[in-house]
């Protein structure tokens, strides 16, 4: 009886790993469908831009603000924190884990207060976004900074989702799945940046 038991509880056991696994595989899946559909759109707001720069109203001597420069190098700095915090947690380090995701926090929220003071920059070069003082070339830069803003605002929540997880101690070596997905579209989105940023830079 001992022995039928034990194969009973192996079989669920067994069970219940697999199907786990396919979770986690499809919940990926969900993840990837969900970033390549979002690149789509930037890639198409992108193409009409530069579409658009055959437009005799083209700004040519516009100066790209050094906020943007710097929230750069804030979102790549993030990314890095992101993943020591995935390391960390692996090695059931939870100190460093809370340390490293709460510092992620922090440079996106600076990411943003970059952004807001990149516009300030292109305003006081005398270029608008709308009304009658507005330009075609940073209403474009305007409409697809927002658009990833908002993607990093929601990237934001979905970190303070994390962080509150793993403050309930939810996240351990081998179930670390929430904290997975969370990484990914955080990578995702600066990475995104980077991309809008070199081409913003070289296609003025």
């Amino acid at each position: 009886m001992d022995i039928v038991q034990e194969q009973r509880e192996e079989q669920k056991y067994t069970v219940h790993r697999e199907n786990k696994e396919k979770l986690r595989k499809a919940k990926k899946s969900m993840m990837w469908f969900a970033m390549v559909s979002m690149s789509m759109t930037f890639a198409g707001l992108t193409s009409a831009y530069v579409v658009s720069k055959s437009r005799a109203d083209w700004l040519q001597d516009f100066e790209f603000p050094m906020a943007f420069i710097l929230s750069s190098l804030v979102i790549i700095g993030s990314s890095i924190t992101f993943h020591i915090a995935k390391k960390a947690v692996k090695n059931n380090n939870n100190k460093l884990t809370m340390l490293m995701l709460l510092l992620t926090l922090a440079l996106g929220i600076v990411f943003i207060s970059l952004q807001f003071s990149g516009f300030s920059d292109i305003i006081n070069q005398g270029y608008f976004f709308t009304g009658s003082e507005s330009n075609v070339t940073t209403s474009f830069i305007y409409i697809v900074v927002v658009a990833h803003m908002a993607h990093l605002i929601g990237g934001l929540i979905v970190l303070l989702v994390v962080i509150y997880n793993h403050y309930k101690q939810k996240y351990q070596a081998g179930q670390t799945l929430g904290l997975e997905l969370g990484a990914m579209y955080w990578h995702f989105v600066d990475f995104l940046w980077l991309y809008l940023f070199f081409f913003f830079y070289f296609f003025r």
